[in-house]
């Protein structure tokens, strides 16, 4: 039996992926990180695989799956409950994002488009991230839920101002995709309403299978406006997530573990995509230069503004705030996009490019070498990524 040398390296790469970014864990680092150094490595060696057709779509289906869990996971009325805490939070976040920006275009000489966008990536928490590893943090059930809130406002703030950012060459084009991103939202729930009627009764156990189906086209819909897939996914589960008294099935809680474990399975392909599209002109000094004083810059500044939020607007001990604020450190996923679209669309400098890069492994690995020191009952673990 003869088995094709192209499938033999496929095994290889779903092997590997699916196994050695696990069993590193044990040593604390983020299975991501793992993925994404894997990615690397690949492009290095195997130059040939970046040009593969596959990896960018099964990547996809990592994303999306990922912002799907993300949007189904909003909970509004908790939201409505922590709006004065949240307003708070997200206006100290806004003044961080005009600083960040100020500083890209004075010292970095960026135009203030770039500019905005590094700053974004620099502050925003990985949401998706950080939520699969709550459960394995030592966080309190009142710690975790803070976690969650600040990080899940965050994200739909951020990813509202990516949207706009990414489309603020004209105003013209920004009203259009604005359009456009309404009809998506008005006309997604009628589409899971109509797939509810029609093809659930019929095919029991399809909703998953929908749901997935729903997130992948919305995505595309987003990325055709110039805006990033994870958008189109994310609004996909926020809209499936306020249909849940309509269509109890869609969102329950057997769904929302199915879009985990598909995600789990999925999510690594995207970072050893991201992996494999970094060029080999970012792996410089400068790089590593640029991201050690980002992180030396701009880590203790968000740990201090989330510790200052938890203290003195959410009413939590100075040890609280410090776990809290230290959980929401990890900027992995959102560092990565915000990199990608700097590199691709406004041909940011490759070693800028490489120091986010750099910047998003110091912030991920962080809690995991800092929170076991900080919890009651430590539980080695946090953040190094079990969905992916």
């Amino acid at each position: 039996m003869h088995i094709p040398s192209g499938t033999l390296i496929y095994l290889g790469f779903v092997f590997g992926l699916l196994v050695i970014p696990r069993a590193l864990q044990r040593f604390r680092l983020p299975a991501p990180l793992t993925c994404v150094m894997l990615g690397i490595l690949v492009s290095l060696f195997f130059p040939n695989v970046v040009d593969d057709s596959v990896m960018p779509v099964v990547a996809t289906l990592g994303i999306a799956s990922l912002f799907l869990f993300a949007g189904l996971e909003v909970d509004l009325v908790e939201l409505r409950r922590q709006i004065p805490r949240l307003t708070t939070y997200l206006a100290v976040s806004g003044a961080f994002l005009i600083g960040g920006s100020w500083v890209g275009i004075h010292y970095l000489h960026l135009a203030w488009q770039p500019a905005a966008l590094l700053a974004l990536g620099l502050f925003t928490p990985s949401t998706g991230f950080i939520l699969d590893a709550l459960p394995h943090s030592g966080l309190d059930g009142d710690e975790q839920k803070l976690v969650s809130i600040s990080a899940i406002a965050g994200e739909i703030a951020a990813l509202l101002v990516l949207f706009v950012l990414s489309q603020a060459e004209s105003m013209r084009m920004l009203a259009v995709s604005s359009g456009i991103l309404m009809l998506l939202v008005v006309f997604t729930p009628l589409i899971f309403l109509a797939l509810g009627k029609y093809i659930v009764p019929h095919a029991p156990g399809s909703e998953f299978s929908l749901l997935i189906m729903v997130a992948i086209i919305c995505g595309v819909i987003s990325k055709s406006l110039g805006v990033h897939v994870l958008v189109g996914a994310f609004v996909a589960g926020f809209v499936a997530g306020l249909l849940r008294k309509r269509m109890t099935t869609l969102a329950s809680d057997e769904n929302l573990q199915a879009v985990r474990l598909f995600a789990s399975f999925f999510v690594p392909f995207y970072f050893f995509n991201e992996g494999l599209e970094v060029p080999a002109s970012a792996l410089v000094l400068k790089s590593l230069l640029y991201g050690v004083v980002m992180s030396l810059t701009v880590l203790p500044i968000r740990i201090a503004k989330d510790w200052i939020g938890c203290r003195f607007f959410a009413g939590r001990s100075a040890k609280s705030g410090s776990r809290v604020a230290v959980a929401l450190v990890p900027t992995l996923i959102f560092t990565l996009v915000i990199a990608g679209i700097l590199h691709e669309t406004f041909h940011v400098d490759d070693a800028l490019f490489g120091g986010l890069l750099v910047y998003a492994a110091i912030s991920t690995i962080l809690p995991s070498f800092v929170l076991p020191r900080l919890v009651v009952a430590p539980q080695v673990g946090m953040l190094v990524g079990s969905e992916t």
